[in-house]
């Protein structure tokens, strides 16, 4: 596949993080793929759904893994003819859970320097020793200045939903986005 391909598919990815943007959660959205085609497709849930695991990825999997035409045989890996194209790197649980299920590859926008399961913090997808399931891929870059800057967006309004709601109405958006 070439980088048409993967940025047709990040572009997809981007307009679920726009619009979990517009639902006020984190901008993160993915799609899944499977033979040239979104097998399913999500954003982030977790203000809403008051649930901090209802990560983009996660939403999309339950999506898969529900319907019988995209899953119609129980099988080890469910998702190793699939990949996944995430604007965020996934995180440690995300990756562990892709893993797990036997994602075939990763590409996504920008590392996650906080959380992140494809290497930025700990390299579950493919650092680690296990037993049982297999590494997978994970790029990142796809479309990552677009990425960058719907984070930063969210990050300088009012969250409204955080426990403790910090005060930003000083912050000013940051435009200049440093190398990769």
């Amino acid at each position: 596949m070439d980088d048409s391909q993967h940025l047709r598919w990040m572009r997809e990815a981007m307009a679920m993080a726009e619009e979990a943007l517009l639902a006020g959660e984190v901008p993160v959205g993915c799609v899944f793929v499977r033979d040239g085609r979104i097998i399913a497709k999500a954003r982030n849930r977790t203000n809403q759904l008051r649930n901090a695991t209802r990560h983009a990825e996660l939403e999309a999997i339950d999506e898969i893994l529900s319907d019988q035409a995209l899953t119609p045989e129980e099988t080890k890996y469910p998702l190793s003819t699939t990949i996944l194209y995430v604007t965020v790197e996934p995180c440690i649980m995300c990756s562990s859970a892709l893993r797990q299920l036997g994602i075939r590859e990763v590409f996504y926008g920008c590392g996650n320097d906080r959380f992140g399961g494809c290497g930025s913090v700990l390299g579950v997808n493919s650092e680690l020793e296990h037993p049982e399931h297999p590494p997978y891929k994970a790029t990142g870059g796809y479309c990552r200045e677009d990425a960058i800057m719907i984070l930063r967006r969210f990050y300088v309004t009012e969250n409204t939903n955080a426990p403790v709601p910090k005060l930003k109405a000083n912050r000013v958006l940051k435009t200049e986005i440093g190398p990769g």
